[in-house]
């Protein structure tokens, strides 16, 4: 009986395992023996698949490393001065942009205050664009692929379904006029809490491969994490803890709802709260004791801890890293919030543990760029067509000369 789809092609397999080859890497250099060990090739084939990773620019050979026994392995590691990952975000106050290379680390980064919410998505777009060439141009290498972020909720072809708090952009997509501006194929596009969570992912190991990343700009969002991988829901709604209620009657929220979390813990009901203008004052005003500023964010913790609640009931995740404009206040906000994940969760006490995000407010910007580099290393032969050649043609973005 022959097996659903047939027996796998030569070219298939090739590609499987450079993509093997090149994610080994992703977790540091090796001799091409220790990725034989590591992968389970031959030394043969894995010699042939590094050359050809080294010829697409994907892999560089270091200097032989002195064993004092036989003959010196050179370590291959991916190269950072090959193509690179761009990464977008579009949110309701500010516009970021950064770009990673492929060993992952941080090359190129932008912020721009913005505001976004009733601009038109025209004007939106060519900011981006703007942005994203400034970034993608600086270190002159070549661009592998774009990611976009955005709080919204994006269906599986790229349309923004629901944006609450940026409505131009709904039933638009943007990722599909980014990608054409960027002289790109595509450009993957997610809701920005998703790409938050992506970013714990590849960043936090010590999160554990379980947890909720919760997003805390001008809307909440949740990004679900299970078994390492997210978790989305059939249509993609998953993860919209900012529009769990927390009050039956309470103030009317933009979904169309009323009493939700976003009502209570939102950037901008929290500054609002507190009379502050910006998250630098209010970090600033909890820092000096203001009461107002602390009442704010007390409430906010509360609102927050008692929306986790629900989603942890549900879902039984033991892990909480919170993100945004809550990592930044973490020390101020999380006495509330685990008061109440304390006395409305059903796991056990402590069973919500609460993590600060180290990447703070960049973390969908670097979501959406590792999320392309993720995808880039599983096929690297993806990248420059059928994978046949090891030649260096490629088809990817090569930075303006002028």
């Amino acid at each position: 009986m022959t097996a659903p789809g047939g027996p796998a092609g030569q070219q298939t397999v090739r590609r499987h395992n450079l993509g093997l080859i090149s994610t080994a890497l992703a977790a540091g250099p090796s001799s091409r023996a220790e990725l034989a060990q590591r992968t389970g090739l031959t030394k043969a084939t894995v010699s042939s698949l590094v050359d050809q990773l080294i010829a697409r620019r994907i892999v560089v050979e270091g200097e032989p490393a002195a064993t004092g026994v036989g003959r010196p392995a050179r370590p291959v590691q991916l190269d950072p001065d090959g193509p690179v990952a761009l990464g977008v975000e579009i949110n309701v106050d500010y516009l970021a942009a950064c770009v990673l290379d492929l060993t992952g680390a941080l090359r190129c980064y932008r912020h721009r205050t913005v505001a976004n919410r009733s601009a038109a998505p025209a004007g939106i777009l060519a900011q981006v664009v703007a942005l994203a060439e400034e970034v993608a141009d600086e270190l002159g290498q070549p661009l592998l692929g774009g990611g976009l972020a955005l709080p919204g909720v994006v269906g599986a072809d790229g349309t923004v379904l629901r944006a609450p708090n940026l409505p131009s952009l709904t039933g638009t997509m943007p990722g599909r006029e980014l990608a054409a501006a960027l002289g790109l194929p595509e450009l993957l596009v997610d809701n920005e809490a998703n790409l938050g969570a992506l970013a714990s992912l590849r960043t936090e190991p010590a999160v554990g491969p379980d947890f909720v990343y919760v997003s805390g700009e001008i809307g909440v969002g949740a990004g679900l994490v299970v078994a390492g991988e997210l978790f989305r829901g059939v249509h993609g709604f998953a993860g919209e803890l900012g529009h769990v209620v927390v009050t039956r009657d309470g103030p009317a929220c933009g979904c169309g709802g009323q009493g939700c979390v976003e009502q209570y813990a939102g950037q901008e009901v929290l500054l609002r709260a507190a009379g502050q203008p910006d998250l630098e004052r209010l970090e600033a005003a909890v820092a000096a004791g203001d009461p107002a500023a602390l009442a704010a964010v007390e409430q906010a913790g509360s609102a927050l801890g008692v929306g986790l609640a629900s989603l942890l009931n549900v879902l039984d995740l033991p892990t909480v890293v919170l993100g945004g404009g809550y990592a930044r206040l973490f020390d101020a906000i999380t006495p509330a919030l685990a008061e109440q994940l304390d006395r409305r969760a059903l796991a056990p006490r402590g069973a919500g543990r609460l993590s600060r995000s180290p990447l703070g407010t960049d973390a969908a910007v670097r979501g959406a760029a590792g999320a392309v580099l993720d995808r880039a290393l599983r096929d690297p032969a993806g990248l420059t067509g059928s994978g046949a050649s090891s030649g260096s043609s490629t088809p990817w973005r090569t930075p303006r000369t002028g």
